[in-house]
């Protein structure tokens, strides 16, 4: 199987300009391509582990990728998927964010010599003279297409600031210098991104004559239709500082039954004829399902190494017993205590298991929540300074487990 028709396998595509032509370019590794990731965190995240995992796969392929860190479209904010603005950045926290991105970026793609390249926009976008790229781009634009596209239609009620109104010209401007530039031939995004991607291609064709492609990927949504990779509290980080290893395995070894060969499809890089003797697995072997999506993601993202104490711990953890040391952990300090003692709800805010105490609480109430195997039903529940002196595990649910220690 040629690897266009293995990414329409997996579900990967969504939207493309022109498939005949893109399907020659990656089949016979010619397409030169890029795919942006603006700075807004210290971390990427599981919704660019999707997109990370695709150029890895085209890279294989013979393609050459190029990871575009937006690091001046970062000092503007992409309104696609959002219903208020971005808060406004400063260069030192950008450039501090693109340096991360560079370094976990390296574990999937291969940089180097007629490889893969990594750019920052800031390098072209923030040198650019605003009159001369009103005449030389801006006319390119027609404000009542912009307008009826969808990373606009949705802000308009709620306002949408001139600031952002400028992001798809300059998205657009990036594939045109990367094309000029580089000799990239194609964008890859979001298909969120379709409307600012289009534009690219428009830019493209106006002033050069010439043709450039773009293809969105499928997001990866869960059976409810919400975006994977969201917790209680917020995202699911590729750096092990912000969510580790086990809190990584954890993730995916929960995900609902109706999303486990879906994701399996779209994220690992098992064969697909592997993948399809699962297609009739139900109740227990859906569970092996989650364990090996937990597995192989946690492998790509953190090593084999951390995988398999991942797996480990999931597994001792669940069956009552073994050691509890890669559980995700919560430390206390005094300040967190109020006269020597703190509640069983601000416990739980302070470890993200919930987002409010209204929230815990109801936990509580319904029985969801157990502290070293003996279910609290009082939300009122607390701890001292000495309960600390043996362990303190929390369990929410089935399947959530967090320890708390007080330094």
């Amino acid at each position: 199987m040629q690897i266009y028709d293995e990414l329409v396998a997996r579900g990967l595509i969504a939207q493309v300009t022109d498939e005949e032509e893109i399907k020659e370019l990656i089949n016979n590794g010619k397409a030169t391509f890029y795919i942006g990731f603006d700075p807004t965190a210290d971390s990427l995240h599981v919704g660019h582990f999707m997109a990370l995992c695709l150029m890895k796969r085209l890279q294989m392929a013979g393609n050459k990728p190029i990871a575009l860190i937006g690091g001046g479209t970062g000092h503007i904010g992409d309104p696609s998927g959002r219903t208020d603005m971005r808060s406004m950045m400063t260069a030192e926290q950008i450039q501090h964010n693109c340096d991360c991105f560079k370094k976990q970026m390296s574990r999937f793609i291969e940089f180097g010599e007629g490889k893969a390249q990594m750019v920052n926009n800031a390098d072209w976008l923030l040198k650019l003279n605003y009159v001369d790229l009103l005449r030389e781009v801006g006319a390119c634009f027609s404000v009542n297409n912009m307008l009826r596209a969808e990373c606009y239609k949705q802000r308009m009620e709620k306002g949408l600031s001139f600031l952002e109104f400028n992001y798809m010209i300059m998205q657009s401007y990036d594939f045109y210098h990367l094309f000029k530039e580089y000799g990239c031939n194609m964008q890859f995004g979001g298909d969120d991104q379709w409307s600012n991607m289009l534009g690219g291609t428009e830019l493209i064709r106006k002033k050069l004559g010439k043709d450039a492609f773009a293809m969105t990927i499928t997001l990866l949504l869960n059976s409810e239709g919400k975006k994977m990779g969201k917790t209680v509290g917020g995202a699911v980080w590729l750096d092990p500082e912000k969510t580790s290893p086990y809190e990584f395995y954890q993730y995916w070894r929960n995900v609902g039954d109706a999303d486990v060969l879906k994701c399996i499809r779209m994220l690992t890089f098992l064969p697909l004829e592997e993948i399809d003797k699962m297609d009739s697995w139900e109740g227990s072997q859906l569970n092996t399902a989650k364990e090996i999506l937990a597995f192989e993601l946690t492998k790509l993202v953190h090593g084999e190494e951390e995988a398999t104490k991942a797996q480990e711990t999931a597994r001792a953890v669940f069956a009552g017993a073994g050691s509890h040391e890669n559980m995700p952990t919560t430390e206390l300090t005094d300040s967190d205590l109020t006269d020597g003692k703190i509640g069983i709800l601000d416990m739980m805010v302070k470890a993200e298991l919930v987002s409010s105490k209204g929230e815990g609480r109801r936990l509580v109430q319904q029985g969801g929540v157990s502290i070293n195997g003996e279910k609290i039903t009082d939300p009122a529940f607390s701890f001292s300074a000495n309960d600390f002196s043996e362990e303190v595990i929390l369990k929410k649910g089935k399947k959530v487990y967090n320890k708390f220690i007080l330094k």
